[in-house]
């Protein structure tokens, strides 16, 4: 589902982490057929070149850097790498991420910190790496952070989770507050239940995935969303519409719409 054509992506050059599935891998395909130069970052070398056959079939133009991990230490070689290389970087898309679902009791601390580092360390460390880059030329730039309606409207099972996505969001925030009046835009998405591999790990049994799978997002119609937004001033982009409603209402009624939507909270 593409949404007209973003001509402000033509020619430029944008990072998207966690390229070699699901909603990544849309977004680097939507940038390549909206003439941008998408910059591919995955642990998976033998998806990311796979997924750069696929664009350059399609007469599109990419990058592939792959990385073993997204430890400190490896996204700053690869950081280095890409500046030196590329010269010229307009936009950054953190959508590495991914999600286990467990109660409090049965948490895995191994799992949470893995979270952590890939959901919110290695998106702050890019963000803060290619600041100084963003702010240094006239034009526009953008840092979109992927992150989800679990940081806005927490459920059961979801701790470890929804405490990364919550930590994201406030660095997204604080992020376009102190880059207010530049030339950077900075965006968070914040996104229900979408239709990828994310639930194999996340959902193990299949439950959750069972019981909102009529709700679920498409990919396609994210990546499309997402990449028309690029170069505008979005502060946020909130998919499904009603889901953000119901967020907004927790924030106002927290305990009334713990009590009215418990059935749907337990769902996992």
């Amino acid at each position: 589902m593409r949404i007209g054509r973003n001509h402000f992506v033509k020619d430029k050059k944008i990072i998207v982490t966690g390229a070699s599935k699901g909603i990544g891998r849309g977004i680097a395909i939507e940038i390549a057929a909206h003439g941008g130069i998408p910059i591919l970052i995955a642990r998976s070398q033998e998806l990311l070149q796979e997924l750069a056959d696929e664009i350059e079939a399609n007469n599109g133009i990419c990058r592939v850097y792959s990385i073993d991990r997204f430890s400190r230490e490896a996204i700053e070689e690869q950081i280095n790498d890409m500046l030196e290389t590329e010269k010229r970087i307009h936009g950054l898309i953190n959508n590495a991420g991914f999600g286990v679902f467990d109660s409090i009791e049965e948490l895995n601390m191994d799992e949470v910190e893995e979270m952590f580092q890939v959901n919110v360390l290695a998106g702050m460390q890019y963000a803060k790496a290619f600041l100084p880059h963003f702010l240094q030329f006239k034009g526009k730039s953008h840092i979109i952070n992927i992150v989800s309606q679990a940081a806005k409207l927490p459920t059961p099972k979801a701790a470890g989770y929804a405490a990364s996505k919550h930590a994201m969001l406030g660095f997204t925030n604080v992020l376009r507050q102190e880059t207010r009046g530049s030339s950077l835009t900075v965006t968070s998405v914040n996104l229900g239940p979408v239709k990828t591999n994310f639930f194999e790990m996340a959902d193990k049994e299949g439950k959750y995935q069972q019981n909102v799978e009529k709700y679920m997002l498409s990919p396609e119609k994210v990546a499309s969303k997402v990449v028309h937004s690029l170069f505008s001033n979005r502060r946020e982009i909130n998919m499904p519409w009603w889901m953000e409603a119901g967020s907004i209402l927790y924030r106002l009624f927290p305990g009334l719409m713990e009590k009215l939507l418990q059935s749907q909270f337990d769902k996992k």
